[in-house]
């Protein structure tokens, strides 16, 4: 699949134009950045380790009957895309209390919620992304309620899916970012699913193993990062 113009590049990827209209062509970059991009760094294989966990994820996430954006992976950095028209709001779905949430409800890191706290931000780097709600969304024409509807329902289900197998990997899911789009009407999820996007935590330790490594100094970040996919790849290996 040859890529043709470069459509946008964003902190962690390239969209690139594809032969095919309703085919974007997403290079995963080894760029990391924190806190709105005010701490800039390189995460060596990050590129190479975030495409072939979405890759593998999303592929996951299809057999389970959650609609995405993956077609194919093509080479160590690079996959091939539906074309989305993105909304401009991100889903986190929250497991424990970790980042911005202990600040704002003032409890310790590790608190386990009793269900999990789905939060809406807009997409908007200028803005730093802010914690919006449903009828900010429906006020300002973000997204229809039946839109958003639909968006919750697949990050619950993403949500149970990717709890039951982070734990057969002996991995607590903390909490994670997903971002939709449309295509003929119909929502789909979009962006990626990675370290990047997602709070891993080692069960037996805590130890942590995503993006929070880069975001505090705690070093071993791309360990981390190969860790995760390589357990993940392991049990959905095994269920195969």
């Amino acid at each position: 699949m040859e890529k043709l113009k470069l459509l946008y590049e964003g902190k962690a990827k390239k969209i690139y134009e594809t032969a095919e209209q309703d085919i974007y062509l997403v290079e995963y970059k080894d760029d990391a950045t924190a806190f709105n991009g005010l701490k800039k760094g390189t995460i060596v294989d990050k590129g190479i380790i975030n495409n072939k966990m979405s890759a593998m994820m999303f592929t996951y996430l299809q057999k389970n009957g959650v609609a995405n954006h993956f077609v194919e992976i093509i080479s160590d950095r690079e996959q091939i895309v539906r074309r989305l028209k993105m909304i401009p709001l991100e889903i986190v779905v929250r497991n424990i209390v970790a980042g911005s949430l202990a600040k704002r409800v003032g409890k310790e890191e590790g608190y386990a919620l009793t269900s999990p706290v789905l939060e809406l931000y807009y997409k908007n780097d200028s803005l730093g992304d802010p914690l919006v709600n449903d009828t900010h969304a429906l006020a300002l024409g973000w997204a229809t309620a039946d839109q958003l509807k639909t968006m919750k329902q697949m990050a619950i289900r993403v949500n149970e899916l990717m709890i039951e197998l982070a734990a057969k990997a002996g991995i607590d899911l903390v909490d994670f970012k997903l971002e939709f789009g449309l295509c003929d009407g119909q929502v789909f999820l979009g962006d990626e699913i990675s370290p990047d996007t997602c709070r891993f935590w080692d069960k037996a330790t805590g130890k942590k193993l995503d993006k929070d490594r880069f975001r505090r100094d705690l070093g071993q970040v791309e360990e981390a990062y190969s860790e995760v996919y390589k357990r993940l790849r392991e049990v959905i290996a095994s269920e195969s």
